[in-house]
């Protein structure tokens, strides 16, 4: 079987497909690499410029290596073997959004180091207790949210009662698995369209 591919052969690769130097590049692709990239490694800490990475469609199990990001505002790690959002802390005073699904995440702890995060896309995940859902009550910021396919929705979606115990839970969320969350109070007076 062929080795991974590492980030450091990935960006390599990547510097010479588009011409840009990875150290001030905005946005970085190393999705669905072949043979897939395993592990974030320390070459990550050279993307000092990029705002959105993708390593999307890989065999990555754990999230490392994102210190030197200090401009990182969109995440996606769609598509790998995750297992836990620890490893984030490092990019949590600039992550806006994370694209986390069809992963292997159960538990949520460490959601709450992600102070700005707006849109967490976490779909057919592990996650099946309201105990580990309410952790993202803990993101001051997050107003959309796909949850679909965890094993939590599925149970309360089947009931028919997902919406409604899902959005009284995170009363700040606007979005819900791509349907705008409507809210009974008097919401409607304050201005925003």
């Amino acid at each position: 079987m062929a080795k991974a591919t590492t980030v450091k052969d990935a960006l390599a690769k990547w510097e010479e497909k588009s011409g840009e130097k990875v150290n001030e590049a905005k946005a970085i692709k190393l999705y669905g690499q072949v043979p897939p990239i395993e592990k974030m490694d320390a070459s990550l800490s050279t993307l000092s410029s990029c705002e959105k990475l993708s390593l999307s469609t890989n065999c990555i199990e754990k999230i490392t290596n994102l210190n030197g990001l200090k401009n990182l505002r969109i995440l996606s790690l769609g598509r790998n073997n995750i297992k836990a959002l620890s490893g984030l802390e490092a990019v949590g005073d600039t992550l806006e959004e994370l694209w986390i699904s069809y992963n292997l995440i159960e538990k949520l702890k460490g959601v709450h180091s992600m102070k700005k995060l707006k849109v967490l896309y976490m779909s057919n995940n592990l996650v099946k207790e309201w105990g580990e859902f309410v952790r993202l009550a803990e993101l001051p910021s997050l107003v959309d949210l796909v949850f679909v396919g965890n094993p939590l929705e599925e149970k309360h979606s089947a009931e028919g009662t997902w919406m409604d115990e899902a959005s009284k839970r995170l009363p700040n969320l606007k979005k819900l698995d791509g349907t705008p969350v409507i809210k009974e109070e008097e919401d409607e007076g304050d201005g925003e369209s």
